[in-house]
């Protein structure tokens, strides 16, 4: 029984965060998307109607049957400024080149553990982070509402929101140097002090691989408000959490961007952008 309230207290606080999300949709969104007649938009985020801008069934389509409608970003500030690594510290792994961040490793010059660029502008709590990766071999990760392990060069242990070229971790919620996998792709999970499951499916694992790109740019969107952690890799939701293991989880912590060791890699990383709540 226990286990049963305990499940459904997760689901209602999982249908709390997305009525939560989507009333901060509408209040931020336009006015003169609002009170629009059947067929018309349904705001900045939703789906149009058959009728578009115009309305009714016979009116002009402006997009797609189905085609959802991106939200305006609000209330963002860049974390990087494209020229330097101001803001950020690490080992000289780290570089800046044609406007983005570089780490790479070689068979010639490997790692001896996992390292990071850390962010020093705070400990973020609630927030949403976006930015974009690309990646040649290997696995890398964003840290977030992490640690700074001491006595390290540069480690950190706390949720990650995984890459990897094989994509076969991407979009997982992983922790480092903490509790592993929490939430693999596809997965809406629970963790609780003594009970942790599986609550729903966002599709299977191979069809979101689809959604991502091999030696090209992806962009990640994470959201973090409360015990709810979401990741969202090229406009698909990837995985979710509800973490109720008040002992082992962090409700803020640093951000940082992994190098990795094992086979050879090059991770880059532009247009880092945070928005605190």
């Amino acid at each position: 029984m226990k286990r049963y309230i305990i499940f459904a207290v997760a689901v209602v606080a999982m249908l709390s965060l997305t009525l939560c999300v989507f009333a901060q949709l509408a209040i931020d969104q336009p006015a003169n998307s609002r009170g629009m007649g059947r067929g018309q938009g349904m705001g900045e985020m939703g789906v149009r109607g058959e009728g578009g801008a115009r309305g009714g069934r016979g009116g002009g389509r402006s997009r797609g049957r189905g085609e959802a409608v991106p939200v305006p970003e609000t209330g963002f500030v860049q974390l990087f400024d494209g020229e330097t690594l101001d803001g950020w510290e690490g080992t000289d792994r780290w570089k800046v080149e044609e406007g983005t961040i570089v780490a790479q490793t070689t068979a010639e010059n490997p790692l001896r553990q996992n390292t990071f660029l850390i962010w020093r502008g705070g400990k973020p709590a609630d927030f949403e982070l976006k930015l974009e990766y690309r990646i040649t071999g290997g696995n890398s990760g964003i840290q977030y509402r992490s640690a700074e392990l001491e006595n390290s060069d540069f480690a950190m242990s706390g949720y990650q929101s995984d890459i990897d070229a094989s994509l076969r971790y991407a979009g997982m919620i992983y922790e480092e140097r903490g509790r592993g996998f929490l939430a693999p792709r596809s997965q809406v999970n629970y963790r609780g002090p003594s009970v942790s499951g599986t609550l729903a499916s966002l599709g299977t694992s191979n069809e979101l691989r689809e959604v991502l790109k091999t030696n090209d740019w992806n962009e990640i969107h994470i959201i973090a408000r409360g015990n709810t952690l979401i990741q969202i890799y090229n406009g698909r939701m990837m995985s979710m959490l509800i973490d109720d293991d008040i002992a082992g989880r962090a409700m803020e912590g640093l951000i940082g961007l992994q190098v990795h060791t094992g086979e050879p890699m090059k991770i880059e990383f532009r247009n880092i952008r945070l928005k605190q709540f």
